[in-house]
């Protein structure tokens, strides 16, 4: 009995120790290309997640026509400043009435709140200054006496708020006059109706 065990363990022994090497070679094939179909799978759900993804962001934010944006810029003053183009198109207006101080004064003290550097601070604090402020100014704005004489005597040791008061008359200003004057100028009127804000330039006489 004994031998006929040993007898039977040597045989299968044998038996699969024989066994065909090419179907171990298709074995092989066949766990890779399966493998390989898995990744492959992944790839596509990985392309069309990143593919709805993208749809889903242009879905999300629309881009606006040429057109559009300057109508929009009728909503308010910030919408116009915060428009490049828009921007462009309100100087071009101020120039037109020989008043763009008050837009640059503006835009001079929004780059001066900026400033992170203390010995910046006091140099674009005093050219604001004698640009817009002083007396007889080259683009001197329109402002009363006790803010002009409060920034006089402040300008020797300027904080980035020196010209905030100043700033909040020169922008009460234009909201109030300049720009319901621009959204009934020609200048406006030929940007709404024409096709082309994105190239204002074209648009805009003055610039």
């Amino acid at each position: 009995m004994c031998s006929a065990a040993a007898a039977d363990a040597q045989w299968n022994e044998i038996t699969c120790s024989s066994a065909d090497p090419r179907q171990e070679r298709t074995q092989t094939k066949l766990e890779s290309w399966t493998e390989f179909r898995k990744l492959k799978m992944i790839s596509q759900k990985e392309k069309l997640g990143v593919i709805r993804d993208s749809q889903t962001v242009e879905r999300k934010m629309p881009v606006k026509s040429p057109t559009a944006e300057a109508v929009a810029w009728s909503e308010n003053m910030d919408t116009l400043l915060t428009s490049q183009a828009g921007l462009d198109a309100f100087r071009t207006f101020l120039k037109s009435e020989f008043s763009e101080e008050n837009v640059e004064f503006w835009l001079a003290c929004e780059d001066f709140k900026k400033t992170e550097c203390a010995e910046k601070i006091a140099s674009k604090a005093r050219m604001i200054y004698s640009e817009f402020i002083e007396a007889d100014a080259p683009k001197e704005i329109n402002i009363d006496f006790s803010t002009r004489d409060l920034i006089s005597k402040n300008i020797s040791e300027p904080t980035l708020k020196c010209f905030d008061e100043a700033q909040k008359l020169i922008y009460s200003l234009m909201a109030k006059d300049s720009f319901p004057r621009f959204l009934k100028s020609e200048i406006y009127k030929q940007l709404v109706n024409s096709k082309q804000v994105g190239n204002h330039k074209k648009w805009l006489p003055f610039l």
